[in-house]
């Protein structure tokens, strides 16, 4: 029983970002700045006014600037237009002084307003490609597979229902998407063995021997219901009936990937509904959602921030988070008790870009495995983001967060669930992606991974690839976190990685491996381009059931042995 916790064309090598669909780099910096000070300005206003504590909240405090710098420009652009007109009119009169003084000041103006615009968001230098860095990790080192089935979704977008629904997502094909997912990681024939594969490495790996699954083992699953976020009585889901009821169309781990993983634990693995949990603990878990989970599964423990209507609630274990920066005067971080007592870990994350950190995939996924509110003395996540501090080799708390002995220590696989990609928190609903192989479609994908490091640097290049009109995959060190994660024993920061002490007793070791493919075309990581030297990822590329081996369709899974069928 679960039981409430209350209380199309090659780049060069060298360039890891698209131009051509914005342009040249200075023609859309230069409508970037007041486009975003005016959105800015408009979002700030739009959630805050109606609710003024929300002005403590993280993408508040990344939007207030933006806002308060338009507002500042747009009046001295006014201003000194104005002056110049004043002097103009006055100087057709003769009046030669006044003329003057106008025109001075419109000068004057001029020069304040262009001080006073918006500062740019720091942009990337080009990534080294295929230049691996860290330690590669899982069953088959390294190894990341993308499985891609554009027959996964038929959505025709915001008017057409809701992409979560069944008649746009097809649980079919998402359950199909995720046997080949695992199978393919493990590089086994069956779902039963793949997955006795990928937990025995864990457990030879943590020095519990070479076994398998023990029936009682829990395994606690984060998702990313950023979406949802717990605002007391203003969020996006109705805290009274629990229907979500705003933003019904923005992109959160969908319902079909859920219940895709649920049926491979208990059907599969042979895990008992009981011993699995499974939600976000900063948010809601709305009716839409849960319905379809509890119909099949009704005796999972679905986690949410309340624990109201037969969801388990949140609360504190007595096991402590320390963060290595070693922040003063800061409330204590406890790890939440459904981690706590979980045997194993799945980070299931989204596929999206992100104003504050570049990309959110499963290292920023860890942002919710904390539950506490953000303005109540703790620690401030987001100020080691790179939209806070864009200089490489800086100290990243994510990377506290990926290492935790409760988090990354007992993560036993990782996905990305990439159906619908989009923009947070800008967009309401997903954007399609241009580039092949989605080519103006949903990027109907996931992503498999037991390498935390390698996962995020694939979902990287892909975000870098599609991008957005806000260019938050290009700001400068949006890949920080991963050169850092990869590097935690010796990290170009220098910080001694150590979060399971509250001094620096025992450092990290690398979380992974990080490299950059070669390009958007072949999609090629070390190990693609030398399986036997490689020693940095490999991108297993799965599309429409067709396996694509180094980028060329191969169409036979049995090139490993032992790996049979689609």
């Amino acid at each position: 029983m679960c039981s409430s916790d209350k209380s199309p064309s090659s780049h060069d090598d060298s360039t890891q970002f698209r131009r051509s669909r914005f342009g040249s780099s200075t023609g859309r910096l230069s409508w970037w700045f007041p486009l975003a000070g005016f959105v800015s300005l408009l979002w700030f206003l739009a959630r805050v006014i109606p609710r003024p504590s929300r002005a403590a909240y993280p993408c508040q405090q990344v939007a207030a600037p933006l806002a308060g710098g338009f507002v500042v420009w747009i009046a001295g652009l006014i201003s000194s237009v104005f002056a110049y007109r004043k002097g103009i009119f006055m100087l057709s009169r003769s009046r030669i002084a006044l003329a003057g003084a106008c025109l001075v000041g419109a000068s004057i103006l001029g020069f304040v307003t262009l001080m006073a615009a918006p500062d740019p968001m720091v942009m990337a230098s080009p990534a080294t490609t295929n230049d691996p860095i860290g330690e590669a990790k899982g069953v088959n080192p390294g190894r990341v597979v993308w499985v891609h089935d554009a027959d996964a979704t038929d959505w025709d977008g915001p008017g057409d229902g809701h992409w979560w629904e069944p008649e746009h997502t097809r649980q079919v094909a998402v359950d199909l998407m995720m046997s080949r997912a695992i199978r393919y990681l493990a590089g086994e024939g069956d779902e039963q063995g793949a997955w006795d594969a990928l937990i025995r490495l864990f457990n030879v790996t943590h020095g519990n021997g070479d076994v398998g699954y023990i029936v009682g083992e829990k395994i606690a699953i984060k998702v990313n219901f950023v979406g949802f976020l717990d605002t007391g009585d203003s969020g996006n889901v109705d805290p009274i009936t629990y229907d979500l009821v705003d933003r019904l169309d923005y992109m959160n781990t969908s319902p079909q990937m859920m219940l895709a993983l649920l049926r491979q634990l208990v059907n599969v693995v042979g895990v008992s509904q009981a011993d699995i949990t499974i939600g976000d603990p900063v948010a809601l878990f709305p009716n839409q959602y849960y319905d379809p989970l509890f119909a099949e599964f009704p005796n999972i423990c679905y986690l949410d921030s309340r624990g109201w209507f037969n969801r388990t609630g949140m609360s504190p274990s007595s096991v402590d988070f320390y963060w290595s920066n070693r922040p003063s005067n800061v409330t204590q971080d406890k790890v939440l008790t459904s981690f706590a007592e979980a045997t194993y870990f799945i980070n299931l994350a989204n596929l999206k870009s992100h104003s504050g950190g570049g990309v959110t995939l499963c290292g920023k996924n860890y942002y919710g495995w904390l539950r506490r509110p953000p303005i109540a003395g703790y620690y401030n996540m987001h100020d080691s983001l790179p939209s806070q501090d864009p200089t490489s080799g800086s100290y990243r708390c994510m990377v506290d967060l990926m290492g935790h002995a409760h988090s990354g220590g007992k993560a036993l696989l990782y996905l990305v669930d990439g159906l619908y990609a989009g923009v947070h928190p800008d967009e309401d609903a997903p954007i399609p992606w241009d580039f092949a192989p989605f080519n103006g479609d949903w990027t109907s994908s996931l992503f498999a991974s037991q390498d935390p490091v390698a996962i995020d640097s694939v979902g990287f290049d892909f975000l870098q690839e599609e991008g957005d009109p806000r260019l938050y995959p290009q700001m400068a060190a949006a890949d920080d976190y991963l050169i850092e994660a990869a590097q935690a024993n010796a990290p170009p920061s220098g910080t001694f990685y150590d979060p399971d002490h509250g001094s620096s007793v025992s450092r990290l070791t690398s979380l992974g491996v990080h490299e950059h493919w070669n390009n958007s075309v072949d999609m090629q990581y070390s190990r693609n381009l030398d399986p036997v030297g490689g020693q940095g990822i490999e991108l297993v590329i799965v599309r429409n059931g067709l396996l694509f081996e180094d980028g060329f369709e191969s169409g036979d899974p049995s090139f490993w042995s032992g790996v049979v069928g689609g």
